[in-house]
């Protein structure tokens, strides 16, 4: 079982940045898939980011250029620098960790952590 906790959301101006981080209990570079989801108010939930074991990166087109995601082995910890935020980003941001354990993929997720963008 792996868990994973969210933090460091808030309240952000558009236009600004912030750093949110998800921790996990587990060694995450023995975590295959590392990923950010979001889900807005009214909406469905969406695959924001994510970060493979090898390190490949990709995005969703409504945050490329904006978004980066990245991971500190040392602290077992996955970031999502958020920068030129927009009203739109706002939603609760979960962290999802996706693991191949023989031929069956698990899923984790951590609790969420709201970030709201003031225009």
């Amino acid at each position: 079982q792996v868990q994973l906790v969210e933090s460091g959301g808030g309240l952000v101006q558009a236009g600004g940045s912030l750093r949110i981080s998800c921790a996990a209990s587990e060694r995450i570079s023995s975590i295959n898939t590392m990923r950010w989801h979001r889900q807005g108010p009214g909406k469905t939930r969406e695959l924001v980011a994510t970060l493979s074991s090898d390190g490949s990166a990709g995005y969703a087109d409504s945050v490329k250029g904006r978004f980066t995601i990245s991971r500190d082995n040392a602290k077992n910890t996955v970031f999502l620098q958020m920068n030129s935020l927009k009203p739109e980003d706002t939603a609760v941001y979960y962290c999802n960790a996706g693991i191949l354990r023989g031929s069956s993929w698990v899923q984790y997720w951590g609790q969420g952590t709201q970030v709201s963008v003031s225009s």
